[in-house]
């Protein structure tokens, strides 16, 4: 009996003792900081994240989510409640991510701030201040998928449109055109042979005449060089032109001196004769009986016999 009492009283000490030793880690090992109390009203989903999760200000723990729960004054908001480090650069720019680590998928908060040097935000347990929350890397991701999912819908949609039966028929016809003229291409080597077996021919004839035309252009050198040397046929004919030219001028100074006097006497004649054919026309048209009768006599003047003196 006095065994089992002793053993008893070992086991209630030993117990009393393990309880006194949890209380005082507790006790010892308790948060002594006070946190200043910040909320997060998103509309936004929040998976993974869970009451004392950790609160981090860019990488730094600075504290831990107090409570989740639904916005009773905004149907489908929920709000986060932070407790955190009042030593936090919180400023009126900080905003909220989700972060997550590791493979563990256990969402965290992450702070950052848009800027430096902007005004600290202020908080109190009676009106804690709104943190506003981003999407994180995830919601892009999400966003973006659904995004990648849209255009890969709408490129489907047309690699469908464009694989149509109509579309397709028309394909074939078009490889079935493409082959045609291949096979034509494959038969213009052969009907080309022939043309090809006369090209060398072809060749040296054209190389003959080439030879020929220089040969023509080396005699033409030659002559066109006779015909313009000192005693060529062109300066022979150019000493003849020119003394030709000197005896024709010659000849019409000699001209000019000699039948020039006896045009000037020509001429006076004319003009005389033309005066005397002149008064006789004049004649005839005041007297038109003097060729029957000939001319007048010319009138007695005064003092002659048979004037008569027209004065009265």
């Amino acid at each position: 009996m006095e065994n089992r009492s002793h053993a008893l009283m070992t086991g209630i000490f030993t117990i009393t003792l393990l309880i006194a030793a949890v209380l005082f880690g507790i006790w010892f090992n308790r948060d002594r900081v006070q946190y200043d109390p910040y909320l997060i009203a998103t509309s936004l989903a929040v998976p993974g994240l869970n009451p004392q999760a950790a609160v981090r200000y860019r990488g730094l723990e600075v504290g831990k989510v107090d409570d989740i729960d639904f916005d009773p004054k905004v149907t489908g908001q929920i709000l986060v409640h932070l407790s955190i480090d009042p030593e936090t650069p919180i400023t009126k720019t900080t905003y909220a991510t989700l972060g997550y680590q590791g493979v563990t998928g256990i969402a965290y908060i992450q702070l950052d701030d848009e800027s430096t040097g902007s005004p600290r935000l202020g908080t109190s347990k009676g009106n804690p201040s709104h943190i506003p929350l981003h999407p994180g890397l995830f919601d892009q991701l999400e966003k973006t998928g659904k995004a990648i999912l849209s255009q890969t819908e709408k490129v489907t949609e047309r690699i469908n449109t464009l694989l149509s039966d109509e579309n397709q028929k028309q394909m074939l016809g078009a490889f079935k055109d493409i082959s045609e003229t291949a096979r034509a291409y494959q038969q213009i080597p052969a009907q080309l042979g022939p043309t090809i077996d006369k090209l060398p021919a072809l060749a040296a004839q054209t190389q003959k005449t080439l030879n020929t035309v220089e040969q023509l252009a080396a005699d033409a050198n030659r002559v066109t060089a006779s015909l313009q040397g000192p005693d060529g046929a062109v300066a022979r004919i150019s000493g003849a032109v020119d003394r030709a030219t000197t005896s024709l001028e010659a000849v019409t100074s000699g001209v000019e001196l000699d039948t020039l006097p006896s045009f000037n006497g020509l001429a006076d004649e004319t003009k005389s004769s033309m005066r005397a054919v002149r008064r006789t026309m004049n004649n005839l048209s005041d007297r038109p009986t003097s060729i029957l009768f000939g001319a007048p006599n010319t009138p007695p003047g005064p003092g002659e016999p048979g004037f008569e003196s027209t004065t009265k």
